[in-house]
């Protein structure tokens, strides 16, 4: 893909944006990249590691960090987390929590959860598998009991569960 700036290089660098619920994507060599103040990052460091390691100087600026112990685990401190942007261990993340909810906090806006939750997409059929076991389960109960009537009712059911999973 060629650069949408000078339209001669290849584009390495991929800008996008939103203003005002606007979606806009920019595709830049690196050279026009540059010009226009974005690091290209050589690849050599990880884009998200970078973005959260100036978050957490910012978050970290903003609030006072001494007195902040390191991690009794692996030993990580506030500097060594505001330096790289990444914790050494799970533990981390408890030792370093009220710099966690600042990063979160002006990255989100929040630091709770208010998006989609995933749902699978075959939720409905393993839905649909474990209902029809059941089912099959009731009815073998309802022959062994002799009681044919409920047995019908719920081989109505079955064959009716079967013919909606066909469609």
């Amino acid at each position: 893909m060629l650069c949408d700036n000078c339209g001669k290089n290849e584009a390495e660098v991929h800008l996008t944006q939103i203003v005002d619920n606007e979606m806009t994507t920019v595709h830049l060599c690196p050279s026009c990249a540059a010009e226009k103040g974005l690091d290209a990052g050589g690849g050599k460091n990880l884009p998200l590691t970078d973005f959260l390691a100036q978050m957490g100087q910012a978050a970290i600026a903003d609030e006072e960090a001494t007195g902040v112990e390191p991690c009794s685990y692996c030993h990580t401190t506030v500097d060594d987390f505001r330096r790289t942007g990444r914790l050494g261990c799970p533990h981390c993340y408890s030792v370093f929590e009220s710099q966690l909810r600042a990063i979160l906090r002006r990255i989100h806006g929040s630091t709770y959860h208010l998006g989609k939750v995933y749902v699978p997409p075959a939720s409905e059929a393993a839905e649909r598998s474990a209902r029809l076991s059941g089912l099959r389960r009731k009815l073998q109960r309802a022959v062994e009991a002799e009681d044919f009537e409920r047995a019908a009712v719920i081989r109505d059911q079955i064959r009716e569960l079967e013919t909606t999973a066909d469609r």
